[in-house]
């Protein structure tokens, strides 16, 4: 640690994470565990990606922006995850000060960025089924890339406002954060101030971001539901398979964040159960619910896999 300029106090260089437990032989089995699981996070939103990418018949707003959401996954856990798992191998988890503004900054932006983004998500279906004839002109590549560059804006101005405060806080004191990576929460409770009245301020200002997302996605599907049941059977059956998928992506990123910031049950164990399942088990589960329940993906996956073989065939 290094002495502030003109005080006893000092400044705080670097944070010591406490993981998620203790026994050495649990870290090692974890440290495999995990490592298995973010490369197939890796490789399951690459593929993905290169479905949509390279296959025509998945060239469309739905598909594209299911390819920003596999994109936005992979870096939400690329931001935490890699530094677990080799801190699983060590006994002193340290991370830089900045390293660990880094973490906050990235942590908030994606979140935000893919809060508006499944937004985005619920109004391309709620205009492919209620307005199916306007669909192509209302949901053009301009506005496509419009929305998803709206979704980046609103998780650029979230980050920014958190790090605006939280970079200016004095840390002079304790430095072990009881986690695996930095957040908010567990961060402002280091502070050397009262920061109780702070962390409410900050909770509330991700838990509005959640909230106000999750209310809309809420409202969308439910009116798409109500027009569904009006519809045909068969075109009933595809638009309830592709919103129930779009349903439980939505409960399952949503839940851990509203338990985190909007009603913390500052349980620690359960906070940290929590954040592993925000960082790691739902950009594991988006690549699995989108492929194995939308028949389209999974008719790319064997166009592709037919495509590779005839093609290593002929060599």
């Amino acid at each position: 640690m290094n002495k502030m300029d003109g005080g006893n106090q000092s400044t705080v260089s670097e944070f010591v994470f406490l993981g998620l437990v203790h026994s050495w032989s649990i870290q090692v089995l974890l440290f495999m565990v995990f490592l298995m699981l973010y490369l197939i996070i890796v490789s399951g939103n690459i593929v993905i990606l290169t479905l949509i990418l390279t296959d025509p018949h998945l060239h469309s707003p739905m598909y594209f922006f299911l390819a920003i959401l596999s994109f936005v996954d992979m870096w939400l856990s690329s931001v935490t995850t890699p530094k677990m798992i080799a801190d699983f191998l060590r006994e002193t988890k340290t991370i830089s000060f900045a390293g660990c503004m880094c973490q906050i900054l990235f942590v908030h932006l994606i979140a935000g960025s893919e809060m508006v983004l499944l937004v985005v998500m619920a109004y391309d279906r709620y205009v492919a089924i209620c307005k199916p004839l306007h669909y192509s002109t209302i949901m053009s590549l301009q506005r496509c890339i419009g929305l998803v560059l709206t979704s980046w804006t609103a998780g650029f101005v979230h980050a920014m406002s958190q790090m605006a405060v939280i970079v200016q806080l004095p840390f002079c004191g304790p430095r072990e954060i009881d986690s695996f990576f930095c957040d908010i929460p567990l961060v402002i409770k280091l502070a050397c101030m009262d920061s109780y009245d702070l962390g409410i301020v900050m909770n509330a200002d991700s838990g509005i971001v959640a909230v106000t997302c999750f209310i809309l996605l809420l409202i969308s599907y439910t009116y798409i539901l109500l027009t569904v049941r009006q519809s045909s059977k068969t075109g009933a059956s595809k638009a309830l398979s592709t919103c129930s998928a779009h349903v439980t992506v939505v409960m399952i990123f949503f839940v851990p964040c509203i338990f985190i910031y909007v009603w913390p049950l500052n349980i620690t164990w359960l906070d940290k159960f929590l954040a592993v399942f925000y960082s790691v088990f739902t950009p594991l589960l988006n690549p699995a619910i989108y492929t194995l329940r939308n028949k389209e993906m999974k008719s790319a996956m064997k166009r592709f896999r037919n495509y590779y073989m005839n093609s290593k065939g002929n060599t």
